[in-house]
């Protein structure tokens, strides 16, 4: 049957891609590289609606740009493995998770490549590989077997620390940590010490490494979660209550990179947005750091941070995180019970909860008192959740004047509001102003400046404090009470932590009888029979976290098979890193600076070659489901039109779009749903339909507002869904998705292939010159196609293609020289079709991909002639036309030709004759 059927074309060609490995790039090409990576997917069983592909489809259309651009591209995609769904669908029936895992890659990329993506799947990798995540075990023991010397401002193997103790003990040894952790000895000493000691001496020095942390513990899972994980004090994943404890943990020491992370935001083209939620989030800041004491406890003293030291004055009690280590001590009798409750009620609030609460006042008074130590005077010591145990030092100094939090929590507990400064004005809220005088003490009369230097002066020569920056950003927690996750590669000896030899790698996740935790509450690896590194020494039992496999697959990509390196160095330096990464916003605090860390860390031993892993990066926006609703008379199982439903009590039901359409119900499809509608009645419009109610929502299954590309693919054709999903509007802005629209973009691919194909019948391209307004629409389409993409504005283009193929339609046109340049054009967009085109036109079957960009040329977007609007005085009165090389004198004189003057100036004659050339003519009378 002749016409455009998409659905025979795409099979072809997506089984000639994969036969001739098409998309393959080369690691040793001429070409100038350009890589092109997508955030690759966690791989669900419910697999891709349309919202999911549309950073593929924008991705995929600069890879195909470039390649005709004559770029080498690497686009690859893998799948990002690990992660607890699979897990706990494995508690709830027993199967492996890589059963389910593999499963669903499987649907994933049967979904993937009906779209027509350019993959080189020659280069796919999955982080629950042990293949590949023997890489990251590695990368691992790096970590572990580094340190971060501060003389140098970077990482070090840790003999270069072992060289220096051996040398001058650790004496004059400046490392990236926590100072406190750590102990002095002279080289004598460390000569003396035995194996064991030597290990514990170096432990708090290493990037991996192991502490008490506090951790959002989830019983019901069994695991350690993260921040995000947690919602509202509950697991986002199966709503389990959440607790913060305090637990041994690994952690990634990322705080040592925090000042060079800050650095490299201006170096990379990316959203300021992410970028400045990374400055957030790192959180530099430059202050202070004071030692209160506390009456009638000699021994315990508390360590604030503060910016604003100048305050000090102010500063009328202080607050201690609900975990810091010193709220049992001071706890009075009195108030233990206060303070308990108060504990056992924040152990239930996740960090995110804490931080972001801003209305909510609370706190429990300890009943010990601090003294200010430069007034002298006591000051209350209270507990409060918004007070973190691990950011800073868990404690802080209210200065209620200069805080609108501490003001808040002042008038609540009605607390003394010092005023600091001359010109604060703190009547009803806290006035920060830093302008004026300051009231108290040493620094009476100063301005901020000088009172700010005064009192670090004074800290330090008291020895009660220093200066000090300090940074929001903490050490990243590691480990997680899982079974799916990559194991840690450290076993124990005498108590104390080793890394397993980079020979005895990968350290592959053993079979267990059960994935949740043992009846002893270890993590399910405690389950392992005989699992022991040499037969005879435990394995650690936590895995890593979802994100580690992901922090570095980006170069992976770059040399997938070799079993030698990580990455060869060849590979590695001639891809160096992502020229444009396509994803989620959502990941700005997690995988993306995760990512910087890994590959400033892999700089820092000459492994990695660039500054940074993702020189460009897009976020795409959402693309929002297009809910249906049907209205039940409350009561009955009766269901009224949307039109009537105001005549009625009525509840709201999602249903199901798939048997929506243009917002008209199949009434039969409708009672076939569900069990529960069998027996549905209806109340309709008067013409007989039943019209549903329409809310745009996020896509989800629980609103049935969920469109599988399959549908579409299978009635529309790949290439329409593609076009449709950038049509739809700017890639970073949130869009409403309507299958109505799916129809316009499926004819317009009709339109296009009836200029090759007139009236749907035989191949009929010409071979006659492309005449002057053919050679201007084509023209105009390759500078607006290639300026567009070029600007990632990918809907306009859609747009421009359109016009242009409405233009040729409009001329009739069917000749070799515009429609061989313009199918190379919709080659990114719809490379199904061009590709069956570009054979029809006699090129070899499968190689649009190399044909080369289109030359743009000025000359076939000159005019032969120009409208000139004639004024006089300032008012157009006319239009003339003038050829395109006319000069200014050519034009005055034609002008003065004319009737003009008579007609609009009363026969006054012209003082002046102004021509702007190619732009109008005014007249001056």
């Amino acid at each position: 049957m002749p016409g455009y059927h998409p659905q025979d074309i795409e099979k072809k060609w997506q089984a000639h891609w994969k036969e001739h490995n098409t998309f393959m790039a080369d690691n040793a090409s001429e070409k100038p590289k350009y890589y092109v990576l997508d955030m690759f997917p966690y791989p669900s069983g419910a697999g891709l609606h349309v919202g999911h592909p549309l950073g593929y489809i924008a991705s995929d259309i600069v890879t195909r740009y470039k390649r005709l651009q004559g770029f080498n591209v690497l686009h690859p995609m893998g799948f990002d493995s690990f992660g607890l769904p699979a897990e706990q669908y494995a508690i709830q029936t027993g199967q492996h998770p890589e059963k389910t895992t593999r499963e669903n890659i499987a649907r994933y990329i049967e979904q993937l490549s009906s779209l027509g993506f350019s993959y080189d799947w020659s280069r796919e990798v999955r982080t629950s590989d042990p293949s590949y995540y023997k890489w990251t075990q590695w990368i691992f023991l790096k970590l572990f077997n580094s340190w971060y010397n501060l003389d140098t401002d970077r990482a070090e193997p840790l003999k270069t620390l072992l060289d220096k103790f051996a040398e001058n003990g650790s004496q004059g040894v400046r490392a990236a940590g926590d100072e406190e952790e750590r102990h002095d000895f002279t080289a004598g000493q460390w000569q003396m010490m035995s194996e064991k000691q030597r290990l514990q001496a170096v432990h708090p020095y290493r990037l991996a490494y192991q502490s008490d942390t506090y951790v959002n513990w989830c019983a019901g899972l069994g695991t350690v979660l993260s921040n995000d994980e947690v919602k509202d004090g509950l697991s986002e994943r199966g709503g389990f209550p959440v607790e913060r404890r305090l637990m041994p943990q690994w952690n990634l020491r990322i705080t040592a990179y925090a000042d060079r992370l800050l650095q490299g935001l201006d170096t990379i083209d990316w959203p300021e947005a992410v970028k400045e939620m990374q400055r957030n989030w790192i959180g530099k800041s430059i202050g202070a750091e004071v030692t209160f004491s506390v009456q009638g406890h000699e021994s315990a003293q508390i360590k604030v941070y503060t910016t604003r030291v100048d305050t000090i004055y102010g500063a009328t009690f202080l607050v201690l995180a609900p975990e810091h280590e010193l709220v049992a001590e001071l706890t009075t009798p009195e108030q233990k019970e206060a303070i308990q409750e108060y504990i056992d009620a924040t152990k239930r609030r996740s960090e995110r909860d804490r931080m972001a609460d801003t209305k909510t006042v609370s706190g429990a008074f300890t009943g010990s008192y601090g003294i200010n130590p430069f007034s002298g005077e006591p000051i209350q010591i209270w507990i409060a959740d918004y007070v973190l145990a691990g950011y800073g030092t868990g404690a802080v100094m209210a200065v209620p004047s200069g805080d609108q939090r501490d003001y808040v929590f002042a008038k609540h507990f009605n607390l003394p509001i010092v005023q600091v400064v001359d010109q604060q004005q703190i009547e009803e809220q806290a006035d920060p102003t830093k302008e004026g005088i300051y009231l108290h003490g040493l620094i009476e009369g100063m301005g901020y400046k000088e009172a700010t230097q005064t009192l670090i002066q004074q800290l330090e020569e008291r020895g009660i404090g220093k200066g000090k920056t300090n940074f929001r950003i903490r050490d990243a927690i590691f480990g997680r009470q899982r079974y799916w996750g990559e194991p840690i590669p450290i076993y124990y000896k005498d108590g104390v932590a080793y890394g397993v030899a980079e020979a005895d790698l990968p350290l592959v996740l053993p079979e267990i009888d059960e994935y949740k935790p043992t009846e002893t509450g270890e993590p399910p690896l405690g389950r392992a029979k005989d699992w022991k590194y040499k037969g005879q020494y435990d394995y650690e039992l936590s895995t890593m976290p979802g994100w580690a496999g992901s922090s570095w697959y980006y170069l992976r990509y770059m040399d997938p098979q070799n079993n030698e390196r990580f990455v060869g160095q060849d590979a590695e330096q001639y891809w160096q890193n992502v020229d444009l990464y396509l994803g989620g916003a959502e990941h700005a605090t997690g995988h993306l600076l995760y990512s910087r860390f890994w590959h400033l860390f892999l700089k820092d031993l000459g492994l990695a070659t660039a500054n940074e892993p993702f020189q460009k990066l897009i976020n795409q926006g959402m693309i929002l489901g297009r809910s249906n609703f049907v209205y039940r008379i409350n009561g009955t199982n009766t269901f009224v039109t949307a039109g009537k439903k105001d005549q009625h009590e009525t509840t709201a039901l999602h249903a199901d779009v798939n048997i929506v359409e243009n917002d008209v119900l199949d009434v039969e499809a409708f009672k076939n749903w569900r069990e529960e509608y069998a027996n549905a009645e209806f109340i309709l419009e008067d013409n007989g339909t039943y019209v549903c109610g329409v809310e745009v929502e996020k896509m989800s299954k629980s609103k049935y507002n969920v469109v599988n590309p399959d549908t579409l693919i299978e009635k529309f054709g790949a290439d329409a869904l593609r076009l449709y999903e950038m049509f739809l509007g700017p890639l970073e802005q949130f869009k409403p998705w309507n299958t109505n629209g799916m129809s316009g973009v499926a004819g317009f691919l009709k339109k296009l292939w009836r200029l090759y194909h007139p009236q749907d019948g035989d191949f009929a391209v010409t071979d006659e010159a492309g005449k002057p307004a053919e050679l201007k629409a084509l023209h105009k389409a390759i500078r607006k196609v290639e300026e567009d993409i070029e600007k990632f504005s990918f809907n306009t283009t859609v747009s421009a293609l359109m016009i242009t193929v409405n233009e040729l339609t409009a001329l009739n046109t069917h000749n070799r020289a515009i429609l061989e340049p313009l199918v190379v054009l919709v080659s990114p967009y719809a490379p199904h079709l061009a590709e069956e085109l570009w054979q029809k036109l006699g090129h070899e079957a499968g190689s649009i991909s190399s044909a080369g960009y289109p030359e743009f040329k000025e000359e076939y977007l000159v005019e032969d002639t120009v409208n000139y609007p004639v004024a006089i005085n300032g008012k157009v009165r006319e239009q003339l036309q003038f050829p395109a090389t006319a000069t200014a004198a050519e034009i005055e004189a034609a002008v003065r030709a004319t009737d003009i003057l008579a007609r609009f100036a009363e026969g006054k004659e012209a003082k002046k004759i102004i021509v702007v050339p190619g732009r109008m003519v005014n007249v001056v009378v």
